[in-house]
């Protein structure tokens, strides 16, 4: 057995509490979100602007901007350069499961709040409301509270976490969701 395999299933066992960081020959337990997922903590893929949005595409997501562009350094624009592989997932996910319309409005562009799991790191999306969206969040998810901003906060049932913002979901996604 593979020691990367191994603890794997250690950290399964062990709870939450812990993910898998590191290679098949080298692994280290860690602190992680609150998810059984082998993929929480591990080193994030990231991915190219280009590559999320064929990503997108493929899936009948949509994006949009503000600003009608794609620059990361530029706040107007929405730029997912840099995001991971498993956020990209996610969305793909979050569209497939619920069957809903769903247009991003944020990715990994500047002006967001900083912090590990966040926008710029590449754990994040904004998605644009929607009735459909909004009723697929609050009937499947959990909701947890509120978070210090007064967002109302659900989570998925692997742990990833979706914040009311008022005008659009921000959500966090700390595993690809069950894809």
């Amino acid at each position: 057995m593979k020691i990367r395999s191994a603890l794997s299933a250690l950290a399964l066992v062990a709870g939450a509490g812990f993910g898998v960081i590191g290679t098949a020959t080298a692994a280290t337990a860690a602190p992680a979100p609150t998810s059984t997922s082998a993929e929480v903590g591990a080193a994030a893929t990231k991915i190219t602007h280009a590559q999320a949005t064929s990503r997108f595409s493929s899936s009948g997501i949509t994006w949009s901007s503000s600003g009608g562009c794609s620059n990361r350094n530029v706040s107007t624009c929405t730029s997912f350069d840099q995001l991971n592989l498993a956020t990209a997932q996610g969305a793909q996910t979050l569209k497939s499961a619920s069957g809903c319309a769903i247009n991003i409005t944020g990715g990994t562009e500047t002006g967001h709040a900083s912090g590990t799991y966040s926008h710029w790191n590449g754990y994040k999306l904004d998605f644009g409301k929607s009735t459909c969206l909004n009723n697929y969040v609050t009937g499947t998810f959990t909701y947890i509270g509120q978070r210090g901003d007064g967002a109302a906060q659900y989570q998925s049932g692997s742990g990833n976490i979706y914040a009311n913002e008022g005008n659009h979901w921000d959500v966090t996604y700390h595993n690809c969701g069950g894809c």
